[in-house]
């Protein structure tokens, strides 16, 4: 089993910038790790649905955005780590919300389904 635990959030005044951490421990039966699935991070803010916001293939490359994060967010990996990265600039109030990564055999896919593992989450705050 593939645990995935996410770091980093935390209250940031807009304009500004955060980058959040997803660790991931643990191996699957068949012996793969972190480092041998692609990820994604998802976020959910109040009252809303999960929804899509960046991801990476196993390797690194190449990576897919939501069009409303693009060019502000940069997803990354460190497979060495066995962690990955979300650069979060230019954050905006809308932009509040519990952020999730994920694991699994994804092919940047944009769906919740194509991911097997899940992190708890972390809370990011934008304030006006």
């Amino acid at each position: 089993q593939v645990q995935l635990v996410e770091s980093g959030g935390g209250l940031v005044q807009a304009g500004g910038s955060l980058t959040l951490s997803c660790t991931g421990s643990g191996r699957t039966i068949s012996g793969r790790t972190f480092s041998n699935y692609d990820m994604g991070w998802f976020r959910q803010a109040p009252g809303k649905e999960r929804e899509f916001v960046a991801a990476i293939t196993w390797n690194g490359t190449p990576k897919n955005y939501a069009e409303t994060v693009k060019g502000r967010f940069t997803i990354s990996r460190d497979n060495a780590k066995n962690t990955g990265y979300l650069q979060m600039n230019s954050l905006r109030p809308e932009d509040t919300a519990v952020y999730y990564c994920a694991a699994g055999s994804a092919m940047l896919s944009t769906l919740e389904r194509r991911y097997d593992y899940w992190g708890q989450g972390t809370q990011v705050t934008v304030s006006s």
